[in-house]
């Protein structure tokens, strides 16, 4: 389904019944990513998922994006489907996107999930994003393929399951170049870490314990009283699909203790 929200056209789905859950996926990929949440997830929520600006089914948008910008299309379509409050979960980007929601309109996210993300990035950390950015206006999406998928899942996994893998692949290879670029943007100017406590929502923060982030997202953790924290094992960045029964039984756990 679509709906017209922040100027744009959105693609959504909505499975299950229940109060309203809202799941944001990481860059390069889109809202199947969640397929195995969702199967979980649907038996108890009412789950909305959506593709981000620039990727999956949503309308691309040429320029610079910022996280304030994918905050506000995420709350306009929350408005344009009638939702007060929702649940939030979000991996990388999403969780991103979920920590500035929460900031700019308070009361809206009733929990949040943050996987394998950050609040902060260094400064020096520009160049990296700007090299992606140079390869996937030179040589389209099909050269960030590997790498991509090197820093997303652990190297056993890659080597024991290339058809799970293979979707994600697929995925990174048809985000528009422009939706990719406009997101490389935004991400790297994330500053949240000091106005985290402002966040008085029930939160998890959830990482593989192999990912890159995994520091960052315990940062999250410690920045937000009274927030839980869980690392998987065997799991590096896209660790709902790499691990995903430790990562739904996390869910479980954090949804169980928090909706009593």
């Amino acid at each position: 389904m679509k709906t017209r929200a922040n100027g744009i056209d959105i693609h959504y789905t909505i499975d299950g019944n229940g109060p309203w859950l809202t799941m944001s996926h990481s860059l390069a990929c889109d809202s199947r990513m969640w397929d195995e949440q969702v199967a979980v997830l649907s038996k108890r929520f009412k789950v909305l998922r959506f593709d981000t600006r620039g990727h999956g089914k949503t309308e691309v948008t040429t320029g610079e994006y910022t996280l304030d910008l994918l905050a506000d299309d995420a709350a306009g379509l929350l408005a344009e489907l009638g939702v007060k409050e929702t649940h939030w979960i979000g991996i990388s980007m999403g969780a991103m996107i979920g920590q500035t929601l929460a900031l700019k309109k308070p009361g809206l996210l009733k929990s949040l999930v943050l996987a394998d993300t950050t609040s902060r990035n260094p400064p020096d950390v520009w160049p990296m994003w700007k090299e992606r950015i140079d390869v996937a206006e030179s040589k389209g999406m099909v050269a960030l393929v590997d790498p991509t998928l090197a820093r997303w899942f652990t190297a056993p996994y890659i080597k024991a399951h290339p058809e799970r893998v293979k979707p994600i692949a697929d995925m990174i290879r048809a985000t528009p170049v422009a939706g990719y670029v406009g997101c490389c943007y935004a991400l790297p100017k994330i500053n949240l870490t000091d106005r985290l406590k402002e966040i008085k929502a029930p939160v998890l923060a959830l990482t593989g314990a192999e990912d890159a982030s995994a520091a960052s997202t315990k940062t999250i953790h410690e920045s937000i009283p009274g927030s839980a924290f869980v690392s998987i094992p065997s799991a590096s960045h896209i660790a709902n699909v790499e691990q995903p029964e430790a990562f739904n039984a996390a869910l479980t756990k954090f949804y169980d203790r928090i909706l009593k």
